[in-house]
């Protein structure tokens, strides 16, 4: 999400002589992600409900859902990947501003204000349609943000210095919500937004992890309810909470360690197999973590098992893309997700910003009748392809005239 290019791998690293290129495979690999994010409009699960013997909208439909709790689609790695590539950047971006004759001083404030920006936006975003401005801060951006400052911090340290607050944030976080009690029999289940018999609760020492009887659930409880309007905050339908922004940093840090490895001096092979392997290692212990009980891997509260195994995928993804776009040489054919990801906050906005105008515009001008042409159960999917590629338009338009949203 956050634009960026090269960095030291440590904080005695030599200043590099020049800016290093940007790497295509990550501006694919970002552009491939906010086009999953883009192709919400399509309402897949939408169309898949009005053709329910067909297995194909089915499953498309499965991966364009979030999992009620714990399990994994391929939805549920978007928020994953945008934190693993601003990780990914962090390298390329330091070394960037450090060729331009920056100081570490400088360079940290500008990314504490990045930070802020990041915060700011996605409270506005969330605010869209309300009365009041809406402090919430499980949103993309805001969860980004809230790390980011400690992230960069941690791009001037040692590589294994990153690894060690990589241990420490998951296990810390793992223990927290481990010593943090269940519901008692007084408990509210129903003022809590949660239901006792819920068919996604977990059972024994892994119920500390159940949707809003947690650690996260109760400190929002708390801390949402020091903005306005007052006694606001409940709980969050979604699950989702604040306190996820400790283990996306844990994500972040993966990417950082990538990022590390792809602006390194080893060969193409090395750097691919690296990449490989540490997908393959996280994977593996995300799921080890959830099917032995110790951890859960839950996406909306960010379980340290859904750090390591969504972390792992993201290894594992950015491997395909820097072997098929960078080693293989196909620039040209991923040219239209790199239109995207060079421009990942631009399109992030006209995701949320634009969709009712052209939903609407499009029924104007053309018809809603227009968009039925194949048949009543897949206008949905007709009309949203339309958006999508208006979407695609608009960041083309922006980068054949360069005009790049940064923050």
């Amino acid at each position: 999400m956050i634009a960026a290019h090269a960095s030291p791998g440590s904080a005695a690293a030599a200043v590099p002589a020049a800016a290093p290129l940007r790497l295509a495979s990550l501006d694919a690999y970002r552009g491939f992600v906010m086009f999953l994010m883009m192709a919400e409009v399509l309402r897949l699960a939408e169309v898949a409900s009005r053709v329910p013997e067909s297995a194909l909208w089915a499953f498309l439909a499965f991966h364009q859902t979030h999992a009620p709790w714990a399990g994994c689609s391929l939805h549920d790695l978007i928020q994953p990947s945008f934190s693993f590539m601003v990780g990914v950047a962090v390298p390329y971006s330091m070394a960037s501003r450090l060729a331009k004759g920056q100081t570490k001083g400088v360079m940290t404030l500008h990314a504490f204000w990045r930070a802020f920006i990041l915060v700011a936006l996605g409270i506005f975003l969330r605010s869209i349609g309300r009365d009041v401005t809406r402090f919430t801060f499980e949103d993309t951006l805001t969860q980004i943000g809230l790390g980011y400052g400690l992230l960069f911090l941690l791009g001037f340290r040692t590589s294994r210095d990153a690894w060690i607050a990589l241990g420490l944030i998951l296990a810390g976080y793992w223990a927290a919500f481990a010593l943090y009690p269940l519901p008692g029999p007084g408990f509210d289940w129903a003022a809590a937004g949660a239901q006792p018999d819920w068919a996604y609760n977990f059972q024994g020492f892994a119920a500390h992890w159940n949707k809003n009887t947690n650690l996260a659930w109760a400190f929002d409880t708390w801390f949402l309810n020091l903005f306005p309007p007052d006694g606001w905050f409940r709980f969050n339908g979604g699950g989702y909470a604040t306190l996820s922004f400790i283990p996306t940093l844990g994500t972040m840090i993966l990417g950082l360690q990538a990022g590390r490895v792809m602006k390194s001096d080893r060969t193409a092979r090395e750097k691919l197999t690296w990449l490989i392997v540490a997908g393959a290692i996280g994977i593996a212990a995300g799921w080890a973590l959830d099917a032995t009980g110790i951890c859960p891997s839950v996406k909306r509260i960010w379980t340290p098992a859904w750090t390591l195994f969504s972390g792992g995928w993201c290894f594992l993804l950015l491997a395909a893309f820097y072997a098929v776009v960078d080693l293989a040489g196909w620039r040209k054919s991923a040219l239209w997700l790199v239109v995207i990801g060079m421009n990942s906050i631009a399109a992030y906005m006209i995701a949320h910003l634009f969709e009712d105008f052209l939903r609407g515009s499009l029924r104007t001008h053309l018809g809603a009748e227009t968009f039925s042409a194949f048949g009543a159960a897949y206008a949905p999917f007709v009309m949203g392809s339309a958006i999508l590629f208006f979407y695609w338009l608009i960041v083309y338009w922006m980068y054949r005239r360069k005009l790049f949203l940064r923050i």
